[in-house]
């Protein structure tokens, strides 16, 4: 984690589900009350996903709660927020999704220097038995360290 920067949200299980290929780092387009929600460690991104389309990219389905404090004009907590990319980021995104079966998944939201941000990564599905040897490759690594340390 680099300096100025507080994790709000994480999505581990992205990690496990997916080959991330490329890590993009997103401004979000938020409201008052959902940057209060943030600053207050609140929010879900692991059934988020990301949607391209006319040029713009969007998270789905992300949650951020009410804001405790909020009045009536409180936020929805499911709506749709607009992602802040350059537009040959969003281009080389749009590209890589239609021809080569590529997905676009939520990775981490953050703040870093003041500013929300939504760490997205370009990724490609995993098969069953892809996670099973990735959990196998992570486990002999372990084994291999532990005995490393107990030999010192």
């Amino acid at each position: 984690m680099a300096e100025g920067e507080k994790v709000v949200a994480g999505n581990k299980k992205a990690f496990h589900d997916y080959d991330i290929s490329e890590m993009v780092e997103a401004g979000l387009s938020l409201v008052g009350t959902e940057v209060k929600s943030l600053r207050a460690g609140k929010a879900s991104i692991r059934e988020g996903w990301i949607l391209l389309e006319n040029g713009q990219a969007y998270l789905i389905d992300a949650h951020i709660p009410h804001y405790t404090h909020g009045s009536y004009n409180n936020h929805e907590p499911f709506r749709k927020r607009k992602l802040l990319l350059h537009k040959r980021e969003i281009d080389r995104l749009e590209v890589r999704v239609n021809e080569r079966g590529f997905t676009v998944v939520p990775l981490k939201l953050y703040f870093k220097n003041g500013k929300a941000k939504l760490l997205i990564g370009l990724a490609k599905g995993r098969h069953t038995y892809d996670k099973r040897e990735q959990m196998r490759k992570k486990q002999d690594q372990k084994d291999t360290e532990r005995a490393l340390r107990e030999k010192k």
